[in-house]
């Protein structure tokens, strides 16, 4: 199997623009350990949880063995459909979220409902919202009532097969680019209400560009939406501050005139707060990516 380019992604057409770079060398990790009854220490060290990890107290048949966290990308190995993957992001805060997109065409064609979650993550991972480090300094990924879902060990080494890229047999390191991505975003400002889930769940447009541009918030942590031209789709998280961590998933490329990339806004949002009516985003430095206004 080549690279995460190489595996068979079932968006109906266009080309998946996800990351095909991996890392060779493991990085120690560096977590700022916190007990089980203290509560998390933040800032946390989200690059932390770049690496391989054997995946441990997950009570679910076929969750996977391993879950490999690179710059950006995420791995699952040894799941009932091999190894699937798709992507993460994580903040430090202790905000976590992960999306799994791709499969292997093996398990795709030959393994009976392997081609629909190869385009669902699993519901173990889907509840994951959070994370922090035990007494021992590993990670503990938790749900939205703070009880772990997963342990995380590190040092995991998966096993080589005939549809296993080479690559994902290495330990991924923390890059530079991992650092920048991962570092914690600047405060919102007192002037902006942070969002919360309830209020950003529904339907947004953007005030200009194409007249068909939207995103749709949805109550199970989904969003789609179009820039006009091309539909765009992902998982999304609030949490305290203004905190909104997004994923992106494959995406078509037709070009149209006057698009407005709402998904882009989205990935690049690290924070998010309402002035009014209006939804206003803003990455990691607090630069506005975009605003967005109620639908109805």
């Amino acid at each position: 199997m080549a690279r995460r380019g190489c595996l068979a992604t079932l968006v109906v057409m266009g080309v998946l623009l996800a990351g095909c770079s991996r890392q060779s060398q493991p990085e120690p990790a560096n977590p700022r350990p916190i007990s089980k009854t203290s509560g998390p220490v933040v800032p946390l060290a989200p690059e932390s949880l770049i690496g391989s990890w054997t995946i441990v107290d997950v009570a679910e048949p076929g969750a996977g063995t391993i879950l490999r966290l690179a710059d950006g990308d995420l791995d699952l190995i040894g799941s009932r459909c091999g190894t699937v993957g798709g992507s993460w992001r994580a903040s430090s805060d202790g905000t976590f979220l992960a999306d799994i997109f791709t499969a292997s065409t093996a398990a795709v064609e030959g393994i009976p409902g392997c081609a629909k979650a190869s385009q669902e993550t699993p519901e173990w991972l889907r509840r994951v919202t959070a994370y922090q480090f035990d007494g021992a300094g590993l990670p503990v990924l938790l749900d939205a009532r703070a009880q772990p879902v997963a342990r995380l060990i590190p040092g995991a080494t998966p096993t080589p097969e005939p549809d296993k890229a080479d690559d994902l047999l290495e330990p991924p390191v923390v890059t530079d680019d991992a650092r920048r991505e991962l570092r914690p975003a600047v405060a919102l400002p007192a002037t902006l209400v942070p969002v919360d889930r309830t209020r950003l769940t529904g339907r947004w447009v953007p005030r200009t560009g194409h007249k068909a541009a939207y995103v749709k918030f949805t109550a199970d942590g989904e969003w789609r939406g179009s820039d006009g031209c091309n539909d765009e789709s992902g998982r999304w998280i609030t949490a305290a501050s203004g905190t909104l961590l997004t994923t992106a998933r494959g995406v078509t490329l037709m070009f149209c005139t006057g698009s407005a990339s709402v998904g882009g806004w989205l990935v690049t949002a690290r924070r998010a707060g309402f002035d009014g009516q209006v939804l206003v985003l803003l990455d990691a430095q607090g630069a506005e990516t975009g605003r967005l206004f109620p639908a109805n």
